[in-house]
């Protein structure tokens, strides 16, 4: 990394046009920032690897629980301390990562790390870019993908990373070493990562059908309407009144029932019958079939049911299980995401002339509750309590 980064001479990454006197007052600005124009609607080119994009964040907004499951996930991650060699290092690190401007309106690493994990978890790949002056890091930038393309190198193994120009063309940044990218679950031969919501559309669909008929029916059968039938009598001259008479009917019918502010007696002569649109219909009962598609929306997501709200018959033991499980999906989030961190500190530490190494140690994931954890103390302290009177006593 260290031949790619850019001197105090290169402290833009892009459009740097100023003279040397000017340096002082140069602005930081993001390369995979997208390049607005006037025309930017004549771009024609689209990358047909983002085709899912917009499938994956209309689930989100479509089914409430799925974007609970995420920022739950998210939430879960917890977080973390980096310890360095020295004392100095690690707290002036500390205060940069608690300090460093995130995009245009968030501080702290904890912001961006959240945005880039969720970005990774919804579409499977995630990118952002360390933003330097060239004396130290001064933003932190989650790239939006549509403006991000990931190719392949001059060999299978490498990835190279570009931005569009604003003209509809992608090209290659220019400081590829302050980009930061992670891929989750790639598929083999892959560059691009696989979103935990794959597989999910074709349910979700069918969860919507059932919501939207719902509505629809509730909006038939809630909001009840009435079928007025007028039976003119035998005689001739009802007969030749009965165009009249129904529309009379239906007039007075109509004041009837537009004045919801008091309620009003329909009284009418003759044959007349009222009966409530769709009333003999029956409602299909929804339960058992929205619970099976939330079935699986849950089980793809791995997070145990009763974090969402849904109050499933369990079992106390079944319930641990299911926090030990989403507790090991965390620390496999936690290793996808502590790289992008180690880069960042890595990068931050040489640029401020530190030498020393670094750890990265995550807050302890726990899905217990406190009283069962405090219980668990108490036990193995009697433990040793009594095993510590035994010892005494044979030693006497």
């Amino acid at each position: 990394m260290g031949s790619q980064l850019p001197g105090k001479e290169k402290s833009l990454a892009i459009g740097k046009r100023k003279k040397a006197t000017a340096e002082k007052n140069s602005v930081a600005v993001p390369q995979t920032g997208k390049k607005a124009h006037p025309f930017h609607f004549l771009s024609t080119y689209s990358p047909q690897h983002y085709a899912d994009m917009k499938v994956y964040k209309s689930l989100r907004e479509a089914i409430p629980v799925i974007d609970a499951a995420i920022f739950k996930i998210i939430r879960l991650m917890g977080t973390f301390e980096v310890v360095c060699d020295s004392e100095k290092a690690t707290r002036e690190l500390r205060n940069f990562l608690g300090t460093v401007n995130v995009n245009s309106t968030r501080k702290g690493m904890d912001s961006f790390v959240s945005t880039f994990l969720e970005q990774l978890l919804t579409y499977g790949t995630a990118v952002g870019e360390m933003v330097c002056d060239g004396r130290t890091i001064t933003h932190l930038y989650n790239a939006d993908l549509k403006d991000i393309s990931l190719t392949r190198g001059d060999s299978a193994l490498d990835v190279t990373v570009s931005t569009d120009d604003g003209f509809g063309n992608f090209v290659p940044v220019k400081y590829p070493s302050l980009v930061l990218w992670s891929v989750l679950n790639p598929e083999p031969g892959q560059i691009y990562g696989t979103s935990i919501l794959k597989g999910l559309p074709f349910v979700s669909d069918i969860l919507l059908k059932i919501f939207n008929t719902i509505g629809i029916n509730w909006e038939r059968v809630g909001n009840v309407r009435f079928a007025v039938t007028y039976k003119p009598a035998n005689d001739a001259l009802d007969k030749a009144y009965a165009k009249e008479r129904a529309m009379l009917v239906a007039e007075e019918w109509s004041k009837a029932m537009s004045d919801s502010s008091c309620v009003k007696d329909f009284v009418s002569v003759g044959d007349v019958s009222i009966k409530a649109i769709g009333a003999d219909n029956q409602i299909l009962d929804s339960e058992i079939p929205v619970k099976e598609m939330l079935e699986q929306i849950v089980a793809k997501l791995g997070i145990p049911p009763f974090l969402l709200g849904l109050s499933w018959s369990t079992t106390e033991r079944m319930s641990h299980q299911q926090a030990d499980i989403l507790t090991s999906e965390i620390d496999y989030y936690r290793r996808e995401v502590t790289p992008v961190i180690s880069k960042v500190c890595d990068l931050w530490l040489r640029l401020n002339g530190f030498s020393d190494s670094f750890t990265i140690e995550w807050d302890s994931v726990t899905l217990q509750d406190i009283t069962e954890i405090a219980h668990s103390r108490l036990y193995d302290a009697q433990t040793e309590k009594i095993l510590s009177e035994i010892g005494g006593e044979n030693n006497e």
